[in-house]
């Protein structure tokens, strides 16, 4: 992998990531662009010892462009975008409409592929092993920033989840403080460790990989429904050997990684039948914090779900999930497994 590291414009830094070391990337931002001025405010909820970002700067970012102003496709002699190369394999660069900045925060935007069309399910192994590269370099490297507390790394994909740019993509956030998922799940770690003498992930692994709702395995990755599933179609995706986050993959298991995710993405694109639009998907990666005194206990794991709860249908946030954060699924873990399964490329 050669990974190349420029400036745009307005002084955001651009990273090209491309898989053949002979690869040139010296095209210039011409933009006229000023520099970013955005900063959000990180305020305390003491209710709920949660943090809040308010990032009111963000109401100006663009919305739905035409294909040809899409602001993530290559550079044209018609339209300067975000990416001054007139085509590349994967780009990460800092959103210029950051939720998060300053006092340790940073948005990266993740480009996937210049195929304004495509979506990560198209993308050969070869790409996505890029990606996996791309992402485990800007974990590596901003957790290693003062203030970053935690590196998270995910896709959004369709407009149901509230997508603005149809362009794939992704994105990674490194938040100054730990999430309040991670909180939670450490907290519950440390006293599954004192009470049983054990890892908690280990042990939930252990029990869905002997059970009825695993979907995909490999040699060295797992993905399961899990028995407590809060969306209609959810897969969580572990690596069988337990790591605190994406730099201490061992390379089996990033060689693996390409050929089962990919596959997740393809059967979820098939859940619904061909009729129905791309199925919009949330993919998440859980990750350890960077300093944390539970931090050991942690595993490494991405979560895969959608909103889509059947054909023409949305599993809507409503009044028990936004007001109170108390799910309600209307699709059964096993069902959901089953259909996972039938759904297979093979």
């Amino acid at each position: 992998m050669k990974k190349t590291v420029t400036r745009l414009a307005d002084g955001r830094e651009l990273i090209y990531f491309d898989a053949h070391d002979d690869t040139v990337r010296d095209a210039v931002d011409r933009r006229p662009l000023d520099p970013v001025t955005s900063a959000s405010e990180i305020r305390h909820d003491p209710l709920l010892d949660e943090n809040v970002a308010i990032a009111s700067h963000r109401q100006g970012r663009v919305h739905h462009p035409p294909a040809d102003t899409c602001p993530l496709c290559p550079t044209t002699e018609e339209w300067q975008s975000e990416i001054p190369d007139g085509s590349y394999e994967v780009v990460v660069f800092e959103n210029r409409f950051p939720s998060l900045s300053g006092a340790g925060g940073r948005c990266e935007v993740v480009c996937f592929t210049s195929d304004h069309r495509a979506s990560f399910a198209d993308l050969d192994e070869e790409r996505a092993a890029l990606v996996l590269a791309a992402w485990t370099d800007r974990t590596a490297e901003l957790s290693a920033r003062d203030g970053v507390a935690q590196v998270y790394c995910f896709e959004n994909r369709g407009a149901e989840i509230g997508v603005t740019l149809a362009h794939p993509h992704g994105q990674i956030y490194a938040f100054p403080f730990p999430t309040p998922r991670t909180t939670t799940m450490l907290r519950n770690a440390a006293a599954h460790r004192a009470r049983t003498g054990r890892n908690l992930f280990d042990d939930v692994l252990e029990r869905e990989r002997a059970g009825e709702r695993v979907v995909l395995a490999g040699g060295h990755w797992v993905a399961f429904v899990p028995y407590a599933a809060r969306w209609p179609y959810e897969v969580h995706l572990y690596p069988t050997r337990r790591v605190t986050d994406l730099t201490h993959l061992g390379r089996a298991a990033r060689e693996e990684f390409p050929r089962i995710y990919l596959e997740l993405l393809r059967r979820f694109d098939r859940l619904f039948g061909t009729d129905e639009p791309p199925t919009p998907y949330i993919a998440a990666w859980h990750q350890a914090p960077a300093v944390h005194p539970e931090r050991e206990e942690f595993a490494l794991h991405l979560e895969l779900f959608t909103v889509r709860r059947a054909s023409g249908k949305l599993k809507y946030l409503a009044g028990t999930e936004s007001g109170m954060g108390a799910f309600m699924n209307d699709v059964s873990p096993e069902s959901a497994a089953d259909r996972l399964r039938e759904v297979a490329s093979s």
